[in-house]
């Protein structure tokens, strides 16, 4: 029987896309609530909001606003919520000890949220960069170098203080090397080893750091 042109292709993958309940069924990927984590950043103050300007719809709250969201994240079904702090200037030094202070805006949000008694899990970023008045994310050596493992001291101890405000998932955000195995090794000694650590992907061009 000759080939008839007209059946060319005999691949035709519009056949899987052509109705509602086919693409349901075929369909490898599914992006829904579940896999999503809404971060928050917050800032001090009282029933206070400030427009990011570089990222339209976003929003700078303060404690009391961040714990109306993580009530309206449990309600979507979102698994989770992810805390990023904007340190008052007064508060910034070339060592960032700020971050290890237990009662520094981001332990306090994070106490406020837990203490609601929601079934959504919080996440907080560990890093130097919104408590080191140089703005990089490490203690510097005399050199003027980011000092590495003098960094991941302060890290641990920045997870501790966190995973003791009841943060669930640590997630470094810095780019020390050896900080997830120390930081895995300083919550398990403290006691915190239910306390989970994420990954972040490498960021270096971005205009997400417009929030802080």
């Amino acid at each position: 029987m000759p080939h008839n042109i007209g059946s060319f292709p005999t691949t035709r993958l519009r056949r899987l896309r052509r109705t509602q309940w086919m693409r349901r069924m075929v369909a490898e990927h599914r992006l829904q609530a579940d896999d999503l984590i809404w971060p928050l950043f917050v800032q001090e103050g009282d029933n206070k909001r400030t427009p990011v300007a570089s990222l339209p719809w976003v929003e700078r709250l303060s404690i009391d606003l961040i714990c109306n969201a993580a009530k309206e994240a449990e309600t979507l079904g979102l698994p989770a919520i992810a805390l990023f702090p904007v340190t008052d200037e007064n508060l910034k030094t070339p060592n960032g000890e700020e971050a290890t202070n237990p009662d520094n805006l981001i332990c306090r949000a994070v106490k406020a949220v837990r203490a609601l008694g929601l079934d959504i899990g919080i996440i907080c970023d560990v890093a130097l960069d919104p408590y080191t008045s140089h703005g990089q994310d490490g203690v510097l050596g005399a050199d003027g170098e980011v000092a590495n493992d003098a960094t991941v001291e302060v890290l641990c101890e920045q997870a501790i203080a966190q995973a003791q405000a009841g943060c669930d998932v640590i997630a470094p955000s810095d780019m020390m090397d050896g900080r997830v195995g120390a930081i895995r090794a300083a919550l398990d000694d403290a006691g915190f080893q239910h306390v989970a650590i994420l990954s972040y992907a490498a960021k270096y061009a971005s205009g997400f750091y417009g929030p802080f």
